[in-house]
């Protein structure tokens, strides 16, 4: 697939097949897509936990407050994304320019993951609603959790939606 199939192909899966695992291979290559992702003055402030078997289900548990993700359980694996101290360069640029760099670059880092995971025929789903303190103490983190990614083979039938997303007009605009 190209790069357009990809974004064309990609969506949030919230019907997972809780019988088929993930393929080391598989998860290798999507790991090695986010060591690869760009960051601000190379220094990739984050880390990524990968959490499988037992630790997958407690860490969805903590994405179920209030009712939300309830799909997450029949994922095989949890992707907790979280933070690390910036280097040296970056943390003056961000306060010198007051911009989050680590969030950016999380942000970048997760569409990398997505991309290589629909790219080897594994749904995803980013995740926002968690209980931090409580992924913390499942991965033994010391910097904020700020993404959960959901990794896993969708249930047969689960179709391709329609994207639903805004003109272009609405979202860029030239200037010359």
């Amino acid at each position: 697939m190209n790069f357009t199939e990809i974004a064309e192909k990609r969506q949030s899966c919230r019907s997972y097949n809780p019988e088929k695992a993930v393929e080391e291979e598989k998860l290798q290559a999507i790991l090695e897509s986010f060591r690869l992702s760009p960051s601000a003055c190379n220094g990739q402030p984050y880390q990524l936990t990968v959490c499988k078997g037992e630790a997958a289900k407690r860490v969805a548990k903590a994405t179920q407050g209030m009712g939300m993700n309830k799909f997450a359980t029949d994922a095989p694996v949890m992707l907790v994304l979280s933070e690390r101290s910036y280097v040296a360069t970056a943390a003056l640029g961000a306060k010198v320019k007051k911009n989050d760099y680590r969030s950016i670059d999380i942000g970048i880092a997760s569409a990398y993951i997505t991309a290589e995971a629909t790219d080897r025929g594994l749904g995803t789903c980013i995740l926002g609603w968690f209980d931090d303190s409580e992924i913390r103490k499942i991965c033994t983190l010391d910097g904020a959790v700020r993404l959960v990614i959901t990794l896993g083979y969708a249930k047969d039938g689960d179709k391709l939606r329609t994207k639903k997303r805004k003109d272009m007009d609405e979202l860029v605009k030239t200037v010359e």
